[in-house]
């Protein structure tokens, strides 16, 4: 059994729980880790024997790291032994219980040499005072791993993403990164969040296993130290320079099969960016494109892409709505026969769903196509007819909210259209490169 722990939920659920039992209609917000409400699960559960797989400390204000936390931890350093998958959220805007957290990175750093993903969110402000004093346990933490993976830098997880905004570029790690070196022959993915250029990315050259590269809102330069047989590369941001991405993926070429590309605003040279990926990287199988409208040039890419089987596109609303429907058909019929996912969710192709299917011979197993598709007959009907036609579309994703509304509408689409093809939430059936 592979158990898990991340403090922060626990503290979720025993709260939860709390009110439960005590009728609360509301959250009881005045609990807190000095309460043996809280402390005396957490040491049970650690003190029953069980080796961790993943870990994940989230320290932030109303998380007190301190003795009631740290000590069964420290005591029984076996619970770490196996343990694969590491996050650690630390928050500078408090130093209350640093001298624990070091402690704990230590006996980390002595007990756990099997992390294959260590995922470390030292922002908003790493140049706190208080990360002065983690730096060297975090960099010894790293040296003391066998074959460390996966890294990711300032990469915010689900479990505490509202705790993280990214508004700047960091460019000093101390170490950190360089500390990578140790690293060279098992490391095999980066994810970086808010990094800045730094000298100490060098240190990724030495690398030759990387394979996957993702970074968000961060500078587009620290690509170019790269020279690797990288076939996942995923950018993502608001400050994106297509010159940059384009020297990129002239160098990553013929070796790029999945590519995630997400602007936060439109893209400037996007007939720029297209070209390049037309002329130097025919063997992408995954896209994922956003704000780059539908033109001309985006579907002879497409066309061109015979080895494609997942798309996911996001247009912004630069097409003339008059233009619309023509090039939704253009669209449809240049899809290659390789495709089996499609993602149209969120973007206004779904207003048009009938059209796209009525002239889509790709054989697609799933379809993403968002809530305004099931507000007219039209759509629901093209739907059925491509299940029929085609025979191969497996599921439908939808979301939640939108599927429980139609499926209690007196139109029964839920059920009329289940007798063809599964209906699935949106997050069940979506691909992320």
């Amino acid at each position: 059994m592979k158990y898990v722990l991340y403090i922060c939920r626990l503290e979720i659920q025993i709260k939860k729980w709390i009110n439960l039992k005590l009728g609360q209609q509301k959250p009881v917000y005045n609990i807190t880790w000095t309460s043996p409400l809280i402390t005396l699960p957490y040491k049970l559960f650690i003190e029953s024997g069980a080796t961790l797989h993943e870990f994940g400390l989230s320290y932030y204000e109303s998380l007190k790291f301190q003795s009631e936390v740290f000590l069964p931890l420290e005591q029984n350093v076996q619970f770490f032994s196996r343990l694969q998958n590491l996050t650690l959220y630390l928050d500078a805007r408090s130093s209350l219980g640093i001298e624990n957290i070091d402690k704990l990175l230590r006996i980390l750093a002595k007990n756990s040499t099997k992390i294959s993903t260590l995922n470390l969110d030292l922002f908003p402000d790493s140049k706190s005072q208080i990360f002065n004093t983690l730096f060297p346990a975090i960099k010894l933490l790293i040296k003391s791993q066998k074959q460390l993976r996966k890294f990711l830098l300032g990469a915010e997880e689900d479990y505490c993403s509202e705790f993280f905004t990214t508004n700047f570029y960091t460019t000093q790690f101390h170490g950190i990164v360089s500390a990578l070196e140790s690293q060279k022959n098992s490391l095999q993915e980066i994810k970086l969040v808010g990094c800045g250029f730094s000298d100490e990315f060098e240190v990724l050259s030495n690398c030759k296993n990387l394979e996957t590269i993702r970074i968000r809102s961060c500078d587009s330069k620290l690509l170019k130290i790269l020279d690797h047989n990288i076939s996942t590369l995923e950018i993502s941001g608001s400050r994106i320079d297509v010159p940059t991405i384009v020297q990129i993926l002239e160098k990553f070429g013929i070796l790029l099969q999945r590519l995630t590309f997400v602007s936060n605003a439109v893209i400037r040279n996007e007939s720029l960016l297209i070209e390049a990926l037309k002329s130097f990287c025919p063997n992408i199988i995954y896209l994922y494109i956003t704000d780059i409208g539908l033109p001309t040039q985006l579907l002879e890419l497409i066309s061109n892409l015979q080895k494609l089987q997942f798309l996911s596109l996001g247009f912004a609303s630069n097409v003339p709505e008059e233009d619309r429907k023509v090039r939704v058909m253009e669209f449809a019929k240049i899809l290659p026969s390789t495709l089996q996912y499609l993602d149209l969710a969120n973007t206004w192709l779904e207003l048009f769903i009938d059209i796209l299917l009525n002239h889509c011979n790709a054989p697609l197993k799933k379809l993403l196509i968002g809530s305004c598709s099931f507000d007219n007959e039209k759509n629901v009907k093209a739907l059925i007819n491509y299940c029929i036609q085609n025979g191969t579309l497996n599921y439908i994703g939808v979301s939640k909210s939108r599927r429980s509304r139609y499926l209690n509408s007196d139109y029964d689409i839920g059920n009329e259209l289940e007798k063809y093809v599964k209906l699935v939430p949106y997050e069940h059936i979506v691909v992320n490169c």
